[in-house]
């Protein structure tokens, strides 16, 4: 697998071509872990680097996949947000999903990665490396983005895609409905990133963003629930 520095001390691990699910190496914390059938891949491209922590930005099964494994692998502790917490841990990630009974639902409980322990719930205002998280509920209740105010570069996980992981069409679009826990808190948080006005965008799916004058306008566009 080939690594992409977007910036300064920021790596794109891109576990499935094109730019279709993106994992981050934020300094020494790693952000996602992508699903548990590209675990190996992940697990050997990471071994050329120094693992500190594990972070998420949220409980989907294209996030939290591999990071049993990525814990167990290198010995370090699994970070999320409070309202990801029972889902992580339990391993039971339809606790973050609109329907427990939709088709995702039944996806995700055939397809998640182990349950693992949390050791630190990061909130608003924690430092990861030298990022800032931000609460961004929506996508999920506990829903994490982190930013790094000095150049500008933020980590968005899912509150918009940069390419559709099914279509595969490139281009800035909100999450899918049907795996958002709360689109109106979603766009809340998109607005609420916007409002930092980035130069850099990292999402999970899609590569990242460099004009972020074209996200801030997207994000203003977004009509109100």
């Amino acid at each position: 697998m080939k690594t992409h520095e977007v910036a300064p001390n920021v790596w794109r691990l891109p576990l499935l071509q094109p730019d279709m699910l993106n994992v981050y190496l934020a300094g020494d914390v790693l952000i996602d872990a992508g699903g548990r059938a590209s675990q190996r891949r992940l697990l050997a491209a990471l071994r050329r680097h120094t693992i500190f922590a594990h972070a998420l930005t949220h409980a989907h099964l294209d996030h939290q996949g591999g990071s049993h494994a990525v814990c167990e692998a290198f010995g370090v502790p699994l970070w999320c947000g409070a309202d990801d917490r029972e889902a992580v841990e339990s391993g039971d990630l339809t606790r973050v999903l609109p329907d427990p009974n939709a088709w995702i639902a039944r996806l995700s409980r055939r397809f998640a990665g182990p349950a693992h322990p949390v050791a630190r719930v990061l909130k608003d205002g924690d430092e990861v490396g030298d990022f800032t998280v931000i609460e961004t509920p929506g996508h999920t209740p506990g829903h994490l983005a982190f930013w790094r105010e000095h150049d500008g570069v933020l980590i968005i996980g899912d509150v918009l895609f940069h390419r559709n992981p099914v279509t595969f069409r490139a281009g800035l679009a909100e999450p899918f409905g049907f795996a958002t826990f709360d689109p109106s808190a979603n766009r809340d948080s998109a607005r609420k990133l916007a409002a930092l006005e980035p130069r850099v965008v990292c999402f999970g799916h899609g590569e990242p963003l460099t004009d972020g004058a074209r996200f801030c306008g997207f994000v203003a566009g977004l009509p109100h629930l």
